[in-house]
């Protein structure tokens, strides 16, 4: 019996071992080598010439003018595209669980920019907000003078939002759904038969059960928004222009470890920005707790 136990977890193992390898190798392992070099002054260019600095590059984070813009710049742009876009995708969630006529091409609709290429994405933005784009034209018959969206220190994030919330609704929007078609008939009908109206059922029933599905939304917005990358890189050429406006922490690890070759210092950079997406999922985690508790 014993002998037959030993076998069952040595074949349990093996059946484990592709996934515990692949994950040692390619997650962390890495993982593990980037928390050390974040503590020296490394260049792929010359590992061998590496130097211990210990907190050094830390330090010199919060001093660079770059970086803190670059965080600026990506807390403010997940402040306003979590809950604008959450906000939207809940609200078509709402709409296309009803039995309207064309649910099913609306969902379609709305779904598809999730599954086309982020680069694709800003590159039709691009033509769209350009100069004499589309956008211009329109707001040109209304008599407003459009702006050159991404060349634009005020306009050029506030652009990439726009691009943001349009291109990734349809992820949250899903979601949500799975979410109401969860939401048992018969507790509507109750509260139909109560005399509740549609917005207070929304209020009480449909919030209240969602509350789960919400926090699984919010973080996973957050994280998004917090990794921010291609958008901002294809817009501004891999540059943050203009003038750092465009700027993400993401933007900033890559130009550093790929362009300065400053490998430790962005590894800095990019545990700063884990640790701070971590203490936000904790507080929220929180908040939601003690709401439902």
């Amino acid at each position: 019996m014993r002998r037959k136990h030993v076998m069952e977890m040595i074949a349990g193992y093996t059946f484990m071992m592709p996934f515990i390898v692949s994950i040692s190798v390619f997650l962390l392992g890495p993982l593990i080598f980037a928390f050390i070099i974040s503590f020296k002054n490394f260049s792929f260019l010359n590992p061998e010439a590496a130097t211990w600095v210990g907190f050094k590059n830390y330090v010199q984070l919060f001093r660079d003018p770059v970086f803190r813009r670059a965080l600026l710049n990506t807390a403010l742009y997940s402040s306003i595209v979590t809950p604008v876009q959450l906000a939207i995708a809940l609200i078509l969630a709402v709409i296309l669980d009803q039995k309207i006529k064309g649910r099913t091409f609306f969902r379609l609709a709305y779904y598809i920019p999730t599954v086309t290429s982020p680069v694709a994405v800003a590159v039709i933005f691009l033509y769209l907000f350009k100069a004499d784009g589309l956008v211009n034209t329109i707001l040109a018959k209304f008599g407003i003078q459009g702006p050159v969206w991404f060349n634009s220190v005020r306009f050029a994030l506030p652009s990439i939002m726009m691009m943001a919330i349009w291109s990734s609704v349809g992820t949250y929007m899903v979601v949500f759904l799975a979410g109401l078609q969860d939401i048992p008939a018969e507790l509507y009908e109750a509260a139909e038969v109560d005399g509740a109206s549609g917005i207070q059922r929304f209020f009480y029933i449909t919030l209240p059960v969602l509350r789960p599905v919400v926090f699984f939304n919010l973080i996973i917005s957050l994280i998004g928004t917090f990794q921010v990358f291609d958008q901002a890189y294809v817009v501004s050429r891999g540059e943050g222009g203009p003038l750092n406006a465009t700027m993400t922490v993401v933007l900033f690890i890559y130009r550093q470890g790929f362009r300065e070759f400053n490998m430790g210092y962005a590894s800095a950079a990019a545990f700063v920005l884990f640790i701070i997406i971590l203490i936000l999922t904790l507080i929220q985690r929180k908040i939601f707790r003690e709401e439902t508790s």
